[in-house]
């Protein structure tokens, strides 16, 4: 949650036009507009801006308005799109004598969507339980369903085609293959789209503009239909192993009971949850459900595309930030609708208002990515669990890795757990080895040791695929000057330079502040002591091309593809086994099968261990499974190097032995004797402005009046370890409460006991995941 003062990242505009929009908001019903004295019927109507509320309006004799009904009103000097949140608003109060008090105006409604359907209840309450939790303006939360206001256009009419009446067996007989494939595509006689029924028929247009000149095809002018609006399910299947079936066999009993149930999907890196999780969704569509697949980055999706394509018959609809505003109007639309069946999406996915959903998937659900971290501050996988609930239909959470919390869930039984324990078919998990770099110690200034060299060199003679892992992007994370002891910074943030060398520029990861890189130390103007200090992805290609010239070696990082379109050429280059080597940062860690990869090394095992973040074991143990998990994933055998500093490490054992459920009991034992969750409540307080001085002043007046108790600790005030974040300073404090206790109802009064400037913006994250 964010202080109303603090709304901008999500509508893009200033404080003070916020100021101006809330003011607006308050005064709605009172101010210039159509208005009616004493109108017969009142509603309310959320709108989608910070506001705590629904504001009433007047409803036009002529129109019919019921609750979820999209409609247009008056807000302030605009008219804006809100959603009619209750129809049994009550009347003016009436005074002694009988009469309504006064009261000002109060505007009416000005125009309904009626080609529109209303948004379900379900989503409604949904809404309402989100703001309530994270105390955030209810207005805020539909903001994010209410994302694409381009959507309320009536969409305009687009040239398909369908199947020509009467073709004879003999004209059929006569046809090439791609024609005849096109008429199979048109099978289920649903007029298309040239591009979708040459994506389907795996032809260009100009076939299918040849088929209409032959009368083969004809064409209609229709809307455009939305995105995954005719998946198939007797689509052929792979074979499913006994586990797999059996797993498989569960989830479709949790959807046809139609109730709520939670179940986590759990297998081994490569052991065909997808293929799993397909039945389940094959089973909701033949249900006439919706069904939404969350994934914690739309990078992910790119690997598996082809699968649905396979499994369903045509490509899902997708919702990420990187969608053109066209596909993402067409997207919210076919969503709104019930049109759009399948939705694969990032965690702001499961804020669109589906018209019938019944399915949802989290996929690598331990992922921190499910993490919002800035304006309306969620965890996209807690709250599918609500919306689930209130939707009474199953949830399904899947990963090889799973959460502490999910864990303790499935092991409590408030989760059904579904275990597949081996890799499907002829593959075998890899052999991990821990590579102690106290005696194996690289070079000065190289970074990979030697058995680590000569197993890529191997590796490389044998034909098979190698992945090089760090997650780092960039050159070097530091540039120091080795004369005066200066450290290159961002100006803006707590944060050093990061190099890039392929661009030759400094770049801050966390504002995206970037500059060329310094020829000379800015600070005693020596040229020649800048030195690069630790290793990126960059420094380990430079590494791996001096040491193994004959490598083809690649890096794949987020920075080094500039779209989607380009990283899925990437992934596919790979996957053909054009490079040997690839050098990759967590980008390339998860959800991907490469056949010729056999061998997998982790430059710096230990890099997730620092910094004492409350998570920071849990992490590590799941990246590193998760990279371990790239290697040998068909019938050839597969490697894990991990050069670490530390392998006597809880996680460094763990993960060599195989051993993941006793790392997960021992966290868990570690975290219960700290009181910490999943064993607590923790809700995290940053208080942000650019003028340090009233920045410290609040957090000291927080600190005073902080709740303190038996069932309650708060922690602070203390400088956040990002002190200074893109231009504004920031200071924390970090409440402790048991899991009985009402930790919003406690949080919510202190914070309001609190004068807060408008110039300072106090961020409320309940069960925060970062503590940056």
């Amino acid at each position: 949650m964010t202080t109303q003062n603090d709304q901008t990242s999500l509508f893009g505009t200033s404080p003070e036009e916020e100021q101006e929009t809330d003011t607006a908001a308050q005064k709605a019903g009172q101010t210039a507009g159509k208005a009616a004295a004493q109108p017969a019927r009142l509603v309310d109507v959320l709108v989608p801006y910070p506001v705590e509320k629904a504001y009433s309006y007047a409803v036009p004799a002529e129109l019919d308005i019921q609750e979820g009904n999209y409609v247009t009103v008056p807000l302030g000097s605009r008219d804006v799109i809100g959603v009619v949140w209750n129809t049994e608003t009550q009347a003016p109060p009436q005074n002694a004598t009988g009469k309504a008090k006064r009261r000002p105006k109060i505007k009416e409604i000005i125009h309904r969507m009626d080609d529109m359907p209303s948004m379900p209840r379900e989503h409604r309450n949904f809404i309402d339980w989100v703001a309530r939790y994270t105390l955030t303006p209810k207005g805020f939360v539909l903001k994010m369903a209410l994302s694409v206001s381009s959507a309320f256009n009536p969409p305009a009419p687009v040239t398909a085609y369908q199947k020509a009446a009467n073709i004879s067996e003999e004209t059929r007989n006569g046809l090439s293959d791609k024609r005849k494939a096109v008429l199979h595509a048109l099978r289920d006689n649903v007029p298309r789209r040239a591009a979708e029924l040459a994506d389907m028929a795996g032809c260009t247009a100009s076939v299918i503009k040849g088929m209409e000149k032959l009368g083969l095809l004809e064409t209609i002018a229709l809307h455009a239909m939305p995105p995954c609006h005719s998946p198939q399910t007797d689509t052929e299947r792979v074979t499913l192993s006994d586990f797999q079936q059996a797993a498989a066999d569960n989830l479709c009993m949790m959807l046809d009971e139609r109730e709520y149930c939670a179940a986590l999907l759990d297998g081994v890196t490569g052991a065909g949850k997808t293929e799993v999780y397909f039945e389940a969704v094959a089973k909701a569509l033949d249900m006439g459900k919706q069904v939404l697949i969350l994934l914690p980055e739309i990078a992910l999706s790119n690997a598996f595309l082809d699968r649905f394509k396979s499994r369903f018959g045509c490509a899902p609809a997708l919702w990420h930030s990187s969608l053109s505003p066209a596909k993402r109007r067409d997207t919210w639309r076919g969503v709104a609708e019930g049109k759009s069946r399948v939705i694969i999406g990032a965690r702001s996915a499961l804020f669109l208002p589906y018209h019938d959903l019944g399915l949802i998937i989290v996929d690598e659900e331990h992922d921190p990515a499910y993490k919002q971290e800035d304006g309306v501050i969620y965890h996209a996988r807690d709250m599918a669990v609500v919306r689930a609930n209130l939707g009474k239909f199953p949830l399904v959470l899947v990963s090889a890795t799973p959460s502490l919390e999910t864990m303790m869930n499935t092991w409590s039984g408030r989760y059904h757990h579904l275990h597949l324990p081996h890799r499907h078919g002829a593959a075998q998990l890899p052999e991990i080895e821990l590579l102690d770099m106290r005696a194996h110690k690289p070079p000065q200034n190289y970074f990979l040791s030697e058995p680590l060299i000569a197993a890529l060199k191997d590796n490389i003679e044998h034909g098979n695929q190698s992945l090089l892992f760090l997650n780092r992007r960039g050159y070097a994370p530091l540039t120091i000057c080795r004369g005066c002891g200066h450290r290159l910074a961002c100006p803006r943030c707590t944060a050093w330079l990061v190099e890039h060398k392929q661009s030759n520029r400094l770049h801050c990861h966390h504002c995206g502040y970037n500059t060329p890189t310094p020829k000379q130390c800015p600070e005693c103007g020596d040229p020649e002591n800048l030195a690069a200090c630790g290793p990126g992805v960059e420094r380990i290609f430079e590494e791996v091309t001096e040491l193994i010239p004959e490598a083809r070696s690649v890096i794949l990082a987020s920075d080094t593809t500039e779209s989607h379109e380009e990283l899925a050429e990437r992934l596919n280059d790979i996957k053909a086994g054009a490079y040997d080597i690839i050098i990759g940062t967590q980008i390339i860690a998860k959800g991907h099968h490469f056949p010729h990869l056999t061998l997998v090394g982790v430059v710096d095992a230990d890099l997730g261990l620092q910094g004492g973040d409350l998570r920071a074991a849990e992490r590590t143990y799941q990246l590193l499974h998760q990279v371990a998990g790239r290697a040998g994933r068909e019938e050839k055998e597969g490697h894990v190097m991990l050069q670490t500093w530390h392998p006597d490490n809880k996680v460094m054992q763990a993960l060599a032995a195989h051993e993941r459920d006793f790392f997960y009991e021992v966290e868990g034992e570690e975290r219960e004797m700290a009181h910490m969750p999943p064993f607590s409540r923790l809700v995290g307080i940053i208080v942000s402005g650019k003028d340090e001085q009233q920045v410290l002043d609040i957090s000291i007046a927080l600190g005073r009046s902080a709740p303190q108790g038996e069932k309650v600790q708060t922690l602070g005030p203390a400088d956040a370890p990002f002190y200074r974040l893109r231009g504004f300073y920031r200071r924390r404090l970090l409440v402790r409460a048991d899991k009985k206790v009402d930790i919003q109802k406690t949080v919510q009064s202190w914070i309001k006991s609190i004068k807060v400037p408008s110039t300072v913006r106090i961020y409320i994250d309940i069960d925060p995941q970062s503590f940056l």
